[in-house]
């Protein structure tokens, strides 16, 4: 068995646990985004009442953002605050490098999610956010996952990435 290499030991290292500070579906195409206190997911599907209609292999089905990534955008556009269901993104997590979780599964309450990608912002966002909103976001749109376990999470759930 080899040994693993320096930089691959820093990337396995992420002993942080971040927390889910907001939840959102979008029932429909272009509805306004809908606040939870917790949802139900189920592999293939995503989240419970969101417009998700991917496969069950989609690399999409579930949106995160950074909490502290909301703040770094705000500020590109010389805001105090800017609400999260702008970000279109059906989760927001604060406390945890979401980045850090690429090439991993990941468990935010009783559900496995594994990292499939950045979620790159959209046309959309210069229309939410205005003139500049588009590379505001540009390093800062989170991930994609897909849905590996379900079950229920909720407002103040842990994530933490499995080991």
């Amino acid at each position: 068995m080899s040994e693993q290499s320096p930089l691959q030991t820093l990337f396995d290292t992420l002993p942080q646990t971040g927390r889910v500070e907001w939840i959102g579906i979008r029932p429909a195409r272009g509805e306004a985004m809908e606040a939870l206190d917790s949802v139900a997911v189920t592999p293939g599907k995503g989240l419970e009442g969101d417009r998700f209609k991917g496969r069950e292999t989609s690399k999409r089905q579930v949106t995160l953002i950074q909490q502290e990534h909301l703040h770094a955008i705000a500020s590109c556009l010389n805001r105090e605050a800017i609400d999260p269901e702008v970000f279109r993104r059906n989760i927001v997590v604060s406390g945890l490098n979401l980045l850090a979780l690429k090439g991993k599964q990941f468990r935010i309450g009783n559900v496995v999610l594994e990292y499939t990608g950045l979620c790159h912002p959209c046309s959309k966002m210069e229309t939410a956010l205005g003139p500049g909103g588009y590379n505001a976001m540009r390093g800062h749109g989170g991930i994609t996952t897909r849905v590996v376990e379900g079950g229920d999470i909720g407002l103040g759930d842990d994530v933490q990435a499995c080991l």
